[in-house]
């Protein structure tokens, strides 16, 4: 007997009769002999719904106590339901929401971090057979107060009831039928994994790709949770993410990935100095901002050129933080771009491979695409492009890469 923790989005509960469909796999599930925890979403765009009330009578930036009080409610009704389902057909249910279960977090309204689940409770449901049905996405802070964990953190929530649990797996089910070498939308030979390493899966989910949130991935690799990324509408095998050694096909690249939610902020002729870069940057850590890639020019006069990248959604508030800030220590100008995009090559048979970063550029060239930015890890290369090549550019990339099936050499032992 297993203990599993299955999670269902929003697609996969989007009304009545898929509901029913989620019932039915839930109890296939206990009906083979397993434990199982379920970590629902809201309904298809219920909490899109609750964000336009929010708005409508709260402003453009409504209170965010009472913001996560209002949009958390979506995930409470499908909890409802989906006991309700899961009892119509025989089997005992028991819902929590995030603070009945006692998901602890800190006190950041709209995007709060996971602290601490006491898991007894549940696990006393479990023990007698019930099924727990757990609202994802929320929990409470010290005070009681309800908190959310921003979009997508109902994988967060699954992840972490999964290592709360010390479930054997958490399986994720979704409206696709597991993790794609690319966008299938975009590419037609995208093709799925069938295993990729917690490493490689968290820079795609950091790089752009939908299927799992990034701070899920943190938590099963930390952990040691495997997860399991399944379509919820038909039984297929799906993609497993695992620690590296387990997963035996290293490609040299396992994925091509996009991001069109990226702004380009250029600071020009900044004083090179100690210090002055560090002040630049620190009101977008006051502010909240995420500034990703960062590119400093070489010196020239004493001064230097420092470009950096920040989401788009973010890109009007940045870009005035940047002019004050260039104000402030006697920079030229700042220049802003918020038509590009970041396309990465993410595979761990790039350790050993030593040609990656010069085929991408040249197929990039070839295809007459230029490279504004460029950043680096041990197993991703990621380009800052003209967001009007996206496409362009991810469907080379992946067929100089994946379609040829190129693999990483091994080492002889």
């Amino acid at each position: 007997m297993a203990l599993i923790v299955q999670k269902y989005g929003g697609t996969s509960v989007a009304d009545p009769e898929r509901i029913r469909n989620v019932a039915r796999r839930v109890v296939e599930t206990v009906d083979a002999g397993h434990q199982v925890a379920v970590v629902v979403s809201a309904m298809a765009g219920e909490t899109n719904q609750l964000v336009e009330l929010a708005r409508d009578l709260g402003g453009a930036e409504p209170d965010p106590r009472e913001y996560d009080v209002l949009v958390s409610t979506g995930e409470q009704k499908t909890i409802a339901l989906l006991a309700m389902a899961i009892q119509g057909l025989g089997r005992q249910a028991r819902s929590f929401t995030g603070g009945q279960l006692g998901l602890r977090t800190d006190t950041a309204h709209t995007k709060a971090r996971i602290r601490s689940i006491d898991s007894e409770r549940l696990l006393a449901v479990l023990r007698g057979g019930s099924v727990g049905v757990i609202a994802g996405f929320q929990g409470v802070d010290d005070e009681g107060n309800i908190t959310t964990l921003g979009r997508g953190g109902s994988d967060t929530s699954a992840v972490a009831v999964a290592c709360a649990l010390e479930a054997d797996v958490c399986e994720i089910y979704t409206d696709v039928d597991g993790v794609f070498t690319t966008d299938p939308n975009m590419v037609p030979g995208a093709r799925m994994l069938e295993r990729v390493s917690f490493e490689e899966m968290l820079e795609m989910a950091s790089l752009g790709a939908k299927v799992l949130q990034t701070r899920s991935v943190k938590f099963a690799m930390r952990y040691g949770v495997p997860i399991h990324v399944r379509s919820s509408f038909h039984h297929g095998e799906g993609t497993w993410v695992l620690p590296e050694e387990e997963v035996m096909e290293k490609l040299m690249v396992s994925g091509v990935t996009y991001n069109r939610d990226e702004a380009k902020i250029r600071v020009v002729g900044v004083k090179d100095a100690p210090g002055v870069a560090g002040g630049l940057l620190l009101p977008f850590s006051e502010a909240g901002i995420v500034v990703d890639m960062i590119v400093q020019n070489v010196s020239q006069d004493g001064t230097t050129d420092l470009t950096f990248t920040v989401p788009r959604r973010d890109y009007p508030a940045a870009l005035e933080l940047a002019r004050r800030a260039a104000t402030q220590s006697g920079a030229r100008d700042v220049e802003g771009d918020d038509r590009i995009a970041k396309v990465s090559v993410v595979g761990m048979g790039m350790k050993d491979h030593a040609g990656v970063a010069a085929r991408m550029f040249q197929v990039l060239g070839e295809e007459g695409i230029n490279i504004q930015l460029i950043s680096t890890s041990e197993i991703k290369i990621s380009v800052v492009i003209e967001e009007k090549y996206t496409e362009l550019a991810v469907r080379a990339l992946h067929a100089a890469f994946v379609e040829g099936g190129a693999e990483a050499p091994t080492e002889e032992r």
